[in-house]
């Protein structure tokens, strides 16, 4: 059997007017040819579609049940080639993008992620908080399409560019003789309690900011180590010690927690869009790191 998507308008047209000569006006054709067409097609299914007279055609019972399913057919044809052609032009389907905990606080993120919004409805974000160094591997084979996270040594198969450089903050208690300060030294830290990530859980932010330290020669004296940076700062608010994390954390406004800028001029974090090399990237992935790098 081979029916072709032309067939069925055919058959579609003759059956809307139930008159051979106005279908093929219709349809732009003399009128022989679609006859030949339409019983082309009956052969084909080996079922009587038309009851013909010298004065009417009207429609078999197998007529009206293929009119419908002809219709359903076409129908089904159009929505598939407007979906394949949406997912080409990337105004609809997912974008998965993996996150650090910091990055919703980020406005050149946050902002970004409402423009894209905004601009195509219809796709699906899916977002995925993990650490840096757990998008790694879901970035390397597919299962994320971009990363946003701290700098951190990458595979080969992975690229990256900067998005932006944010400064380091201490937070303190605001009963702390510090928290009267307009800007500390990271030597004021070294003798605090200080609360900081466990080095188990693998956020970049544990070794930038350890990195930071050394370089200063302060080896700080951690009483506190846990999981998020969440955690870090109600830890700080209950007076149980200091720590250091970056600006766009500052979002989270605890009264109890009072953040002063580092003097010193290399207290930075580096925040990355990450994806892999040879990955070809969707056109809704090229909108969205058009938002992010622009």
């Amino acid at each position: 059997m081979n029916i072709e998507l032309r067939h069925l308008r055919y058959f579609i047209a003759v059956a809307e007017e139930l008159h051979f000569g106005r279908a093929a006006q219709r349809l732009n054709i003399s009128q022989p040819p679609l006859s030949q067409q339409i019983l082309l097609l009956e052969q084909q299914i080996g079922a009587r579609l038309l009851a013909r007279t010298n004065r009417s055609v009207s429609l078999t019972a197998a007529g009206q049940q293929f009119l419908t399913d002809a219709r359903q057919i076409l129908l089904n044809v159009e929505q598939a080639a407007d979906k394949a052609a949406r997912l080409h032009l990337g105004v609809e389907g997912e974008l998965r993008v993996g996150f650090t905990s910091s990055a919703p606080f980020i406005t050149l993120v946050s902002d970004a992620l409402y423009v894209f919004r905004q601009r195509y409805p219809q796709v699906h974000i899916q977002m995925q908080e993990i650490n840096t160094r757990q998008q790694l591997e879901p970035l390397s084979d597919g299962r994320l399409d971009l990363g946003v996270m701290r700098n951190t040594p990458l595979p080969e198969n992975l690229d990256h560019q900067l998005l932006l450089r944010e400064p380091l903050y201490a937070l303190v208690h605001r009963a702390h003789p510090l928290a009267l300060q307009q800007s500390i030294s990271l030597q004021a830290l070294a003798s605090e309690p200080f609360v900081f990530f466990d080095p188990q859980v693998g956020t970049a932010l544990y070794s930038e900011i350890l990195t930071l330290l050394q370089r200063h020669n302060i080896q700080p004296y951690i009483t506190q180590e846990v999981g998020e940076a969440m955690t870090i700062i109600g830890l700080v608010s209950t007076g149980l010690g200091v720590s250091i994390l970056p600006a766009s954390f500052k979002r989270i406004r605890l009264s109890d927690v009072v953040w002063l800028p580092l003097q010193q001029q290399d207290a930075l974090s580096e925040v990355w869009l990450v994806w892999a090399k040879q990955r070809e990237q969707s056109a809704l992935v090229k909108h969205m790191m058009g938002l992010l790098l622009k």
